[in-house]
């Protein structure tokens, strides 16, 4: 365990992210070799730090003491989401070719939107990764540009 990582703040708070995953071994290789994420613990949960956020990801179960009702599990239909996961980056083209290279699938390469360039990568477990390049953003063009 590498304590001085672990996302516990003096004060105030951080922001972390929970998955439920299948397998903690596959998804922590994922995060750790594609995104360069620094593993802070190993197991129980994996908590990884990933750029300047966590990850934290632990197999799936039923009802506990504090969550009486609910049941976690990975996603189930890989076409319907609630919530992904959004990476912002300076160089999308560079990270394409550099993630790619690492194992990462993406649903298309990176497309230009006006506001940013943008594509999406999958996790071992499917959940949706948006990787997004501010461009248009930057100088106050929130248009799409058209089809």
């Amino acid at each position: 365990m590498d304590a001085d990582n672990l996302p516990a703040p003096a004060e105030g708070f951080v922001l972390t992210h929970f998955l439920t995953v299948d397998d903690v071994a596959r998804s922590r290789q994922f995060y750790s070799e594609v995104f360069g994420g620094h593993i802070v613990v190993e197991e129980n949960p994996c908590i990884i730090r990933l750029a300047n956020s966590w990850l934290i990801m632990n197999p799936g179960g039923g009802p506990t003491p504090d969550k009486p009702d609910v049941t976690l599990e990975p996603p189930s239909d890989a076409h319907t989401v609630s919530s992904f996961m959004n990476i912002r980056v300076a160089d999308i083209h560079a990270c394409y070719d550099d993630w790619r290279a690492k194992g990462a699938e993406f649903l298309t390469p990176p497309i230009d939107r006006g506001a940013e360039l943008r594509c999406y990568i999958r996790d071992p477990d499917g959940y949706l990764i948006e990787v997004g390049q501010s461009t248009g953003l930057l100088e106050g063009d929130l248009a799409k540009p058209t089809d």
